[in-house]
């Protein structure tokens, strides 16, 4: 900290407990203790049981979280691969020319999710490309939605990358696609797993646009619990909650090491 009288410090961990734990740390506390109760007490939850998580473990719940893993996966692929070709693009282009790619990607994130699952429904319903009712076009809205971000990550470690290694790559007779897979893309891995990291949690928590465009074979997890909490299954809903954070929050873990490896390479 820059504070280095010990009461002020003591004052900022107490001003930090008292807006963190009723802001951030209360509610996933809740959720957690809802997901193994029954029935409301005052003000918390109780009435201890495992029966919501038995019902995921023996129903369709499985099918819902795979759903939101493979959506989430392959939506981050797709997204990591156009977001981080864009960000490469737009870097060998002139400032006008980087300003018109940056608004093109931002666009998606500057309209409500639920106008990109609209125009998706129109745009392919017909032939052609007809997607409505596949599990394609939730994967592609999902695609569309958090591409922005893996631009936007990418581009600001492109930035930041010191042109003298490729320079000297080329100065020594490599091509440019050498340079490209073996000096410019090593250099960026740490950028790209934290934009990986990123557009996976976001595809596994979005719901406005899934709503619109997800077949009845296709039920990600999000669906699912807003399904079950508008029905009242509140405390069923809460333990579906529970296991959408620990997957995304175990994959996010297993993204950082990575990113951590990749950073000491």
């Amino acid at each position: 900290m820059l504070v280095h009288s010990r009461a002020a410090r003591w004052a900022l961990w107490a001003l930090f407990l008292v807006l963190f734990l009723p802001l951030f740390a209360l509610p996933f506390l809740v959720i957690l203790a809802a997901s193994f109760s029954t029935t409301w007490s005052g003000a918390f939850p109780s009435g201890a049981t495992l029966t919501h998580y038995q019902d995921i473990a023996q129903g369709d719940s499985l099918d819902a979280l795979t759903a939101s893993l493979v959506t989430a996966f392959a939506a981050g692929v797709l997204a990591l691969a156009a977001g981080t070709w864009a960000a490469l693009a737009a870097d060998a282009l002139r400032r006008r020319g980087r300003r018109v790619i940056d608004a093109l990607f931002m666009l998606p994130v500057a309209v409500p999710s639920v106008v990109v699952g609209l125009s998706l429904l129109v745009a392919f319903s017909q032939p052609p490309i007809l997607l409505n009712g596949t599990r394609q076009i939730v994967i592609a809205a999902h695609a569309i939605l958090v591409t922005a971000f893996a631009y936007q990550s990418v581009s600001a470690a492109v930035a930041r990358l010191d042109p003298a290694y490729e320079q000297s790559a080329a100065s020594l007779g490599a091509r440019p696609w050498y340079v490209l897979l073996r000096v410019k893309l090593p250099l960026l891995l740490p950028s790209l797993t934290a934009a990986a990291g990123l557009c996976f949690a976001l595809s596994m928590g979005e719901l406005s646009a899934t709503m619109m465009l997800y077949p009845p074979d296709w039920l990600p997890l999000p669906v699912k619990i807003f399904a079950a909490t508008d029905r009242g299954a509140l405390f069923a809903g809460a333990a579906l909650a529970v296991v959408l954070m620990a997957a995304t929050l175990l994959v996010l873990l297993a993204v950082g090491r990575v990113r951590t490896r990749a950073s000491y390479r």
